[in-house]
């Protein structure tokens, strides 16, 4: 089969690389053919045959300055035109999105119903939703500089994320992802979607409140890789690893830590909020890590910490600790608590709320026979490791292909 894998970034950059680079590998490993369309960047580490890839963009952070930039934001051309070039060359089974909008677009979603119609073959479109874009302008159903949960635009009410400066603070922007998610909804574009995978009941849920998507989506828990799980002695550290930033609920994390003097805590990633991190002096900040590294440093955490504010999805911290045999203390918010069972692999805390994390820790910590508990039942816990995901992956590409 051969398929062709759809995302903006084409270098490490988050969970949707994580999911698209583990997959087409082993993808590949069962033969199917697969290359990569997104944009063009000094770190890309997949691509196509043809070479065509989009101009580097950045909605989320980059000045608005260029005249035809927030057009091409809505809409673009470019990518239209570079797509035609790797469906020509490539002549793909399926074509399989993940995160495009803005810097992609929608638009090529025309390109590839326009080449299969003038080519007589009909290329079924599967999207995988790794955030709520297609309900939400700004992806997250949050406001970030209010730290509050939102779903103001549900039924197409997208006005609200320009009322509320939802992208950014920025009313330019906010008004640029109103307008995207406008046009598209009115044109039903994303009716031209054959599938769409979600992995969480809660982002079923969410996307099925627009009247277009439903009856077309399907549940699948993200995968991890298959890695060695070597289960090692616990050190005396709690762990949070993950970005730094307010709607991971990094703010109320540091204040937790203040309170807990004696406990040690480490944390690994970057973001903005580094420098409260820093000035905690019980906080040992690691940085960004990755690999071996970081599988040790999991690994060897009395447990890990996931205290995320907004409606997280299916993240693959939360995966990855109880894989390494490490319980988690984790919000109760979007679909953490599909993966984490509480009071037997980790518990679960109310999102923002630092006397109830202050709580759990403290329990967790100096109850060694429930951290050992949760601990074995981590080490027992059955994952979808990445060859059972495929396949199951792959008889939903064939059922469309057949229909």
């Amino acid at each position: 089969m051969k398929i062709l894998m759809v995302n903006k970034f084409l270098f490490p950059n988050g969970g949707s690389e994580t999911y698209i680079f583990g997959l087409g590998k082993v993808l590949k490993e069962k033969g199917h053919e697969v290359q990569f369309f997104g944009m063009e960047h000094e770190g890309r580490v997949v691509g196509n045959h043809a070479g065509s890839y989009t101009s580097s963009m950045d909605f989320h952070t980059g000045k608005l300055q260029k005249l035809l930039y927030p057009f091409k934001i809505i809409y673009s051309g470019e990518a239209r035109k570079k797509i035609r070039k790797v469906l020509d060359d490539f002549r793909p089974d399926i074509v399989h999105l993940n995160n495009f909008n803005f810097q992609i677009t929608p638009s090529i979603i025309y390109e590839i119903r326009k080449w299969g119609k003038q080519n007589n073959k009909y290329v079924p479109i599967l999207y995988t939703a790794h955030d709520y874009q297609w309900v939400c302008p700004n992806h997250m159903l949050f406001i970030p500089e209010k730290n509050e949960n939102c779903f103001r635009c549900a039924g197409g009410k997208y006005w609200n994320c320009t009322k509320n400066k939802c992208i950014h603070n920025s009313g330019v922007k906010s008004l640029l992802g109103t307008l995207e998610g406008m046009l598209y909804n009115s044109l039903r574009t994303y009716e031209k979607v054959d599938l769409i995978i979600c992995p969480s009941r809660f982002m079923k849920e969410k996307l099925e409140s627009n009247p277009a998507l439903r009856g077309r989506t399907e549940i699948l828990y993200n995968f991890l890789d298959e890695k060695e799980r070597s289960f090692t002695k616990k050190k005396d550290y709690i762990l949070y690893f993950g970005r730094y930033s307010i709607e991971k609920g990094i703010g109320t994390l540091v204040k937790v830590c203040q309170k807990l003097p004696e406990l040690q805590f480490i944390f690994a990633g970057s973001g903005q909020l580094e420098e409260a991190i820093e000035s905690c002096p019980n906080i040992e900040n690691r940085g960004f890590l990755k690999g071996k590294e970081l599988e040790t440093l999991i690994a060897e955490a009395r447990f890990t910490i996931y205290p995320s504010e907004w409606y997280e999805n299916c993240p693959f911290s939360v995966l990855e600790s109880q894989y390494y045999g490490t319980p988690v203390i984790a919000s109760d918010i979007g679909g953490v608590p599909e993966l984490l069972e509480d009071g037997v692999t980790g518990e679960l805390f109310l999102p923002g709320d630092v006397d109830d994390l202050r709580s759990k820790i403290e329990s967790l910590w100096y109850n060694s026979d429930k951290l050992e508990l949760y601990t074995g039942n981590c080490q027992k816990k059955k994952f979808c490791l990445a060859n059972e995901y495929e396949e199951q992956l792959v008889n939903l590409y064939q059922n469309l292909i057949d229909r």
